[in-house]
């Protein structure tokens, strides 16, 4: 993986989970999602994070979830990480997973807090171990209570991180304050899952971010996080201020994918914005909300819809 990784940063610093576009026919639109990727890629994210809840993966299949890991990759070649979900609450499944995700040519593993189930903490420490060694990929975990029903604990932290394949987070926990700590005992890159914690996380040593709003404004993330790098705070606060109608726009109604998929049809990267039940796509009112939200952000001409 020739890319801009390091210990502390394994898959790069702003990466977008990002959307699977479809035709209007609901079938998996590999042309647009190369566009995408690209477009995502030359406008400063450091990697991509496919087939996760915000691209679909509970609708998508098999070989659709391979065809997209196998296009995004010829799109972006070496010039960012590219990360497959593997996940279910299956662990056979997620093992599977795992393995077409690597011989699609996926540089890593995104692998979710078994769903549902809510199994104990030994059970989510099986399924992950059991993944990444099916993998055999690097991997980043990821919590999101919110969604799961469970929350990795502390130890579970503790023993995963000394699997040779684990090496990052993505914390949709919203507990700053425990990451930190968690990143410390660990060593694990930790990264936000909540576009709206960048720069807290950055501030207690978080990697970068994991992002749905990053499909409208790459740039303003890539901004901040160099700004923050560079020691110069007030500037990265400023990047990142210019992020939030944008925020507000993509994930204040709860439903990332569908108005991700809005955005980048306003923005003219995606040529529409059809999803798969049980989501439903945007409606027009709820598009020119998101269009006004872009407009407000700065990376879209016109006056905002009222």
């Amino acid at each position: 993986m020739a890319l801009p990784s390091t210990p502390a940063r394994p898959f790069g610093a702003v990466l977008t989970a990002m959307i699977t576009p479809m035709t209007a026919g609901g079938e998996v639109d590999l042309e647009a999602a190369q566009r995408l990727a690209a477009w995502l890629v030359d406008h400063g994210n450091d990697g991509l994070v496919l087939n996760g809840t915000t691209g679909e993966a509970p609708t998508t299949h098999a070989p659709e979830k391979a065809a997209l890991v196998r296009a995004v990759v010829e799109a972006v070649g070496d010039r960012a990480a590219v990360l497959a979900g593997a996940g279910s609450n299956d662990t056979a499944h997620a093992a599977r997973m795992a393995e077409q995700a690597a011989e699609a040519g996926a540089d890593g593993l995104l692998v979710v807090a078994p769903y549902y189930s809510r199994p104990s903490q030994e059970g989510v420490a099986r399924h992950v171990e059991t993944v990444a060694d099916a993998g055999g990929l690097p991997v980043m975990l990821y919590d999101v209570p919110g969604r799961t029903g469970v929350r990795i604990a502390a130890e579970t932290y503790e023993r995963l991180a000394r699997h040779p394949r684990v090496v990052a987070t993505k914390d949709a926990s919203g507990d700053v304050a425990a990451a930190a700590g968690l990143a410390a005992r660990t060593g694990l890159a930790w990264y936000s899952g909540d576009d709206g914690l960048l720069l807290p996380f950055l501030a207690h040593g978080g990697a970068g971010v994991v992002s749905v709003a990053a499909h409208a404004v790459p740039d303003a993330f890539a901004q901040a996080v160099a700004a923050w790098d560079a020691g110069d705070h007030a500037r990265a606060l400023e990047a990142f201020r210019t992020t939030l109608p944008a925020i507000a726009a993509l994930n204040g109604a709860g439903f990332q994918a569908v108005m991700a998929k809005a955005a980048v049809e306003a923005l003219g990267v995606v040529p529409g914005r059809a999803v798969r039940l049980p989501l439903v796509a945007a409606s027009d009112d709820e598009a020119a909300a998101v269009r006004a939200g872009l407009v407000e952000a700065g990376v879209l001409a016109g006056a905002p819809v009222n």
